[in-house]
């Protein structure tokens, strides 16, 4: 068993870190008072062994388990609807986003609706928790989301395939696990997908309009964590300590976005998504260099992209964007939208999409479809 060792960051869950600290489930369960744990994850999590071993330590704590392991990937209204209805017989005094990034949106959305009645969306939107939402244990089993230190729950809406950002402070993890061990048996395409996924929160949240002193502590930390341990993991999956770096780095890359949310990659990469099929983490970062190009015209971003990647702040967006493509191509990660199958015909739903993404609204320079139309033709043939 590992030691469990936390670190404590302002305004986040407490933090249970170390190879095997899963195991200490139960216990910590046990410390917040509950007897009737709902464990929220998806049928690959199942298959790979982890969900045995937390059922374990839940009724080794004296806890009542109950499992939904039915989340999709990208989870829509009808998760959450799944989720609650396992919920209802239980009546659960404990959740437990136990995956990825959809695990524990999953999680939070069922927390908003069994609190507040109604559904899903009637919680879009930030602050509108209703009655006392039930403590949550986050436990990432992937490195890129940071879900288990933000607040919100990204639901895909089925009528508009938007997401919708359903958002409280309420609903912040009451613990989050960060247990390496479970990220060991990743495929390497998640191991890069959710890597690049936590290079796209870094750089995004360095240039927000709502970034704060405290995002951009974790930024800095984040940034030089992935750079060094992610071509580790992609390409040794085997060792423990760049699989841990990975999942710190997401948790505080999460930390950020907590603080200063995110910008237009993450606008551009949802309509990919939607409409193509494009992994998340893909879809990001093949947009993410175009986007830096973007911002980098700014003299504020200029001097952001300088000081978290040194050198002279006039060249450091063409830098950070060639440093970005490399890094795609280092772990194996398609560069051109043209490899998703995306044509000329395509950019201009694309980028209509986009503009109506709700990050789009905090990019450190306004953008709009027709910013994100030049964006996307950049893409079509970069590689």
């Amino acid at each position: 068993m590992g030691s469990g060792n936390g670190l404590v960051l302002p305004d986040q869950p407490r933090m249970v870190i170390g190879p095997g600290t899963a195991a200490q489930l139960g216990g910590l369960a046990a410390e917040l008072g509950s007897s009737r744990a709902l464990l929220v994850t998806d049928p690959g999590i199942v298959a790979a062994g982890h969900v045995s071993g937390a059922i374990a330590s839940l009724e080794a704590g004296g806890l009542t388990v109950r499992v939904f392991d039915r989340v999709h990937e990208n989870p829509g209204a009808d998760d959450v609807e799944d989720a609650i209805a396992a919920a209802q017989s239980l009546q659960p005094d404990l959740l437990i986003g136990f995956g990825g990034g959809s695990s524990m949106d999953t999680a939070k959305g069922c927390n908003f609706v069994l609190a507040g009645g109604g559904s899903i969306a009637d919680y879009r939107g930030v602050g509108r928790a209703r009655g006392r939402l039930l403590p949550l244990i986050a436990v990432p089993t992937t490195a890129g989301t940071g879900s288990e230190c933000q607040s919100y729950a990204l639901i895909t809406d089925p009528s508009s395939c938007q997401k919708m950002v359903c958002g409280d402070p309420k609903a912040l993890p009451t613990v989050a696990v960060l247990d390496p061990v479970l990220t060991m048996t990743q495929p390497q395409n998640v191991t890069a997908n959710t890597g690049i996924d936590t290079l796209a929160h870094v750089i995004e949240t360095a240039v927000t309009t709502r970034r704060t002193e405290l995002s951009w502590r974790y930024t800095r930390h984040a940034f030089a964590l992935t750079l060094k341990a992610l071509p580790e993991v992609v390409e040794h999956g085997g060792r423990l300590k760049p699989r841990a770096d990975m999942q710190l780095a997401a948790a505080l890359a999460g930390a950020a976005i907590e603080c200063s949310m995110l910008g237009a990659a993450h606008s551009a990469a949802n309509p990919l998504t939607s409409h193509f099929g494009v992994v998340h983490g893909q879809a990001v970062g093949v947009m993410l260099p175009a986007v830096v190009r973007y911002n980098g015209q700014d003299l504020a971003s200029q001097a952001i992209y300088a000081e978290l990647i040194g050198g002279d702040p006039a060249d450091a967006p063409e830098v950070l964007a060639t440093m970005i493509d490399n890094m795609l191509a280092l772990i194996g990660l398609p560069r051109s939208l043209g490899q998703f199958g995306v044509g000329l015909s395509d950019i201009n739903r694309l980028a209509a999409d986009a503009a109506k993404q709700w990050t789009a609204q905090f990019n450190p320079r306004p953008v709009d479809a027709n910013n994100f139309l030049q964006m996307y033709q950049s893409r079509l043939g970069a590689e």
